[in-house]
């Protein structure tokens, strides 16, 4: 796998608001932060480009609505911004793809001539699927780094419950399978990207 030289980071959604483990019921992959913080350093010391997008919530019960505590992002992202010797964005939304964010991303991924970027961040299967989704379907090459990712167990039609790994796993295969993206380890992004 290559990681060209230019290619951006999309850290999605790593709010305080998502660690309410009473609101959002069960998580997996529990090293998922760590591998996030791994991966904003390789990119900042690398130079590459860094897009930090935060979730503002329209929902009033959400632990992410603007306003709240919850909102704002985890201590070890916020430390970590405006520290990397390469571009950097910051873009709010209000649905789940960070390409329908303000201020714009695929014209920010543009301007700083990116055809390829890395996706990590909360949730696999809401806002890093679909971010990762869009991408693919701009004509991005998109990576999304698994293990940098997580998600909760989930309730669907006709009774079906679903576990955080399962959601998870379902949202890696569709992305992967689908072509949208190459789904693949934290560690397979740091060794391509040195």
């Amino acid at each position: 796998m290559d990681i060209a030289e230019n290619a951006a980071l999309v850290v999605v959604d790593v709010q305080k608001g998502f660690d309410e483990a009473e609101f959002w019921g069960h998580r997996n992959n529990p090293g998922a932060d760590g591998n996030i913080a791994t991966l904003i350093d390789v990119w900042q010391a690398s130079g590459r480009p860094v897009a930090f997008v935060r979730h503002d919530s329209v929902k009033p019960e959400s632990p992410l609505r603007a306003g709240y505590e919850g909102n704002g992002f985890k201590a070890y992202v916020e430390e970590r911004r405006g520290k990397g010797a390469g571009a950097e964005l910051f873009l709010t939304k209000t649905v789940n793809s960070a390409f329908y964010g303000t201020p714009d991303l695929d014209a920010w991924l543009k301007a700083e001539g990116v055809g390829q970027f890395v996706v990590a961040g909360i949730q696999t299967n809401m806002c890093v699927e679909t971010t990762a989704r869009m991408g693919g379907n701009l004509g991005y090459d998109v990576v999304v780094a698994y293990d940098a990712t997580y998600t909760f167990d989930l309730a669907g039609p006709f009774g079906w419950r679903r576990t955080a790994d399962e959601v998870g796993q379902a949202a890696a295969v569709s992305l992967h399978g689908g072509g949208f993206a190459r789904v693949v380890t934290t560690a397979e992004v740091v060794d391509a990207a040195k």
